[in-house]
């Protein structure tokens, strides 16, 4: 049978898959990824982890050869109450074997990449949206949660459903001064109307040989916005020599953190070989949901926003505006390693930021900070007015010094620019490659360093034809209701984010009540949501809800208030599975939007008070009126999930039995 990238992988790390049997598109596997990388929000995984085992039962991590702990969200808070947060992150590490990398070692994804735990071949998971990231080094990565990464520490496994896979086509070459982040935007912007929502996008052809592998990570970190639940580059003669200069440095420099094992992360150029004589690449005639093309030589620097990610405006045409920005930003995982400071660098070098502007600069990891003060590209930023912060995530995820005030313009280049995640819902947030930052740090205003002709990308899609739905009978396992009823509370907006639903301010609050949480849920979205919600009413929402960040408490909030379920057009893959992971019901039934989206028209409340609806599961019907919408059949699996309350009780009876 011919197979994509994504399938191969996916099947090299399926456990009980009988002879000859593979994990295609569609299908639920488990899964035990090579690695599980948590951040901060370890602290919350290991509470997790410990609610998992019954009593008189020694909590134990199946092998502490998966995890790895880096942390690097809040970094900037020396609060007593963070700080004994990350004490007790590094002795969990200490007792439990596992490897370790305390706060200023890099941006956990960098971390997983530059030390050498994201390899050719690998599937590696992490309990962080961006862990698309490590597809640039020809593995499989996509996020997992909290709670999934709780049931990986207690048992090694976990479930996983292959996504449909994208072939992605790159012809062409990047012209000077456009990189892989001009290449990102240019691909949410030109796609997106969902074309790759839930996908996993392999990335393909000639231009590829072009991209360096800095521009590889910026594209693959940013599939996360356009909406893939991954995305994978093939093993090339230019990765290649990337894990070769890796594996020089290994042999020459000492491994940081709390490294026990010689065979975790590192490796050596023998290493490498064995991977390129033992590459696994997708068959010639394997089938993919969607084929889209982009000619590189076409692209020509963009930005997006504000506030949305997907909505695109070239330099030339934003830069006729002379939109007046207060913050710049040079950090995250997207864009803060060595090319990227250079370019900004070659921008400033010798001049100083326009009065009234507030340039913030972190580099990717402690080890790229170092390259760049060695080759001089950080004392010219410096020299030019920018603020040095930690090698962190800081003011991306709204956390530490720089964050947005209210009425303040910013153009960033990091990878998430969703209102009032970087500060101040009152704010309005750009993004763009490093050099336009840079520029529009010294101009005042978004432009960019260079002139380009306003030209539109060249692009091609292919689509498969989608496969409608159909109703059935499916069976109710025991505990699980046939049906529930309510008020819909139709909230008219595609791309919901997780900020949206519960805002980054929150999420790293570990003592957060279930109460407290309930009562915050919407607040970014629709403040007055508190006093338009009664128990029992059921939201629906629109196309790809809950997208961005992985936090868990989007899902869990909505849990707490009470709803019983939401609908939705679709949803991203992570919002999902966090529900299901918790014990929350999602249900993907478009037609009932589309009717919802019909009918309530006329309203322009973000939250419409809807009319009543039921959901019969054992028919796989919305009823609405005298209409009846179908839903894909829940799942015994599906339903077993909310049953138990969660994963977590599904792995706590795998290991008493």
């Amino acid at each position: 049978m011919s197979l994509t990238l994504v399938e191969k992988i996916a099947t090299r790390y399926a456990v009980g898959l009988g002879e000859g049997e593979s994990a295609l598109q569609g299908t639920i596997v488990t899964i035990r990824p090579k690695h599980v990388m948590t951040h901060d929000n370890t602290g919350a995984v290991i509470g997790k982890f410990k609610s998992i085992f019954p009593d008189g039962i020694e909590p134990k991590v199946a092998d502490p050869h998966q995890p790895v702990f880096a942390i690097d969200h809040d970094i900037q808070n020396h609060t007593p109450e963070n700080l004994g947060k990350y004490a007790k992150i590094q002795k969990f590490a200490d007792d439990h074997g596992i490897d370790f990398y305390p706060a200023g070692t890099g941006i956990s994804h960098q971390v997983m990449v530059e030390q050498g735990y994201a390899v050719p071949g690998s599937m590696i998971v992490g309990s962080d949206s961006h862990s698309n990231i490590y597809g640039a080094v020809g593995a499989l990565g996509t996020p997992v949660v909290r709670t999934d990464a709780a049931c990986l520490w207690a048992t090694g496994q976990t479930w996983w459903q292959v996504p449909k896979v994208a072939r992605c086509v790159l012809k062409g070459k990047l012209r000077p001064g456009v990189v892989g982040k001009d290449v990102i935007i240019a691909l949410c912007g030109l796609f997106n109307q969902d074309e790759v929502l839930n996908h996993a996008v392999e990335f393909v052809g000639e231009g590829v040989s072009c991209l360096s592998m800095d521009q590889r990570m910026s594209i693959a970190n940013m599939t996360t916005e356009w909406g893939a639940l991954a995305g994978a580059f093939g093993f090339d003669e230019v990765l290649r020599d990337y894990l070769y200069t890796r594996a020089d440095y290994f042999a020459e420099s000492p491994l940081p953190g709390s490294r026990r094992d010689g065979s975790l992360g590192g490796y050596t150029r023998a290493d490498v070989d064995g991977w390129w004589n033992d590459q696994l690449e997708a068959d010639g005639d394997a089938a993919y949901a969607v084929e889209l093309e982009l000619d590189l030589s076409t692209v020509i620097p963009h930005v997006c926003g504000p506030n949305e990610v997907k909505t695109m405006s070239s330099l030339p045409a934003i830069q006729k505006k002379k939109i007046a920005v207060q913050k710049a930003y040079l950090l995250s995982c997207v864009n803060a390693r060595l090319e990227d400071l250079c370019d900004a660098a070659e921008v400033v070098k010798g001049k100083r930021i326009a009065e009234g502007v507030s340039f913030y600069i972190a580099a990717a990891s402690a080890e790229v900070q170092q390259k760049a003060e060695d080759n001089g590209d950080w004392q010219a930023l410096i020299e030019a007015g920018a603020t040095p912060l930690p090698s962190g995530c800081g003011p991306c995820i709204g956390l530490g010094q720089g964050t947005t005030e209210p009425g303040e313009v910013a153009i960033s280049a990091t990878n998430r620019n969703f209102k009032g995640r970087m500060g101040s819902a009152d704010s309005l947030v750009y993004l763009g490659s490093p050099a336009v930052v840079a520029a529009s740090a010294l101009a005042g205003y978004i432009c960019a360093p260079s002139d380009y002709e306003d030209t539109e990308p060249v692009k091609r899609i292919t689509v498969q034809a989608p496969k409608g739905l159909a109703a059935g009978t499916v069976t109710i396992i025991e505990g699980f209701p046939a049906k529930v009823a309510g008020r819909a509370l139709y909230m008219p907006r595609d791309n919901m984010n997780t900020d949206g639903i519960y805002a980054g301010k929150w999420t790293y609050k570990d003592d957060m009540t279930p109460e407290q949480m309930k009562e915050v849920a919407f607040e970014n979205y629709d403040p007055a949501f508190n006093e338009t919600y009664r128990d029992g009413d059921i939201v629906v929402g629109g196309r790809n809800f809950g997208t961005g960040s992985s936090r868990e408490q989007a899902a869990t909030c909505l849990k707490y208030k009470g709803v019983p379920c939401v609908i939705a057009a679709s949803y991203s893959e992570t919002y999902r599975r966090n529900a299901f992971n918790n014990g929350f019901l999602c249900i993907e039934c478009p037609g009932l939007v589309d009717h919802l989206a019909k009918e309530l028209a006329s309203h322009d409340k973000p939250t419409i008070i809807g009319p009543d609806i039921e959901v019969d599961f054992q028919a796989s019907l919305v009823r609405v009126g005298g209409e009846a919408f179908p839903f894909p059949p829940l799942s015994a699996t599906a339903q077993e999930l909310v049953v138990a309350g969660g994963a977590e009780a599904i792995a706590r009876s795998r290991l008493t039995t």
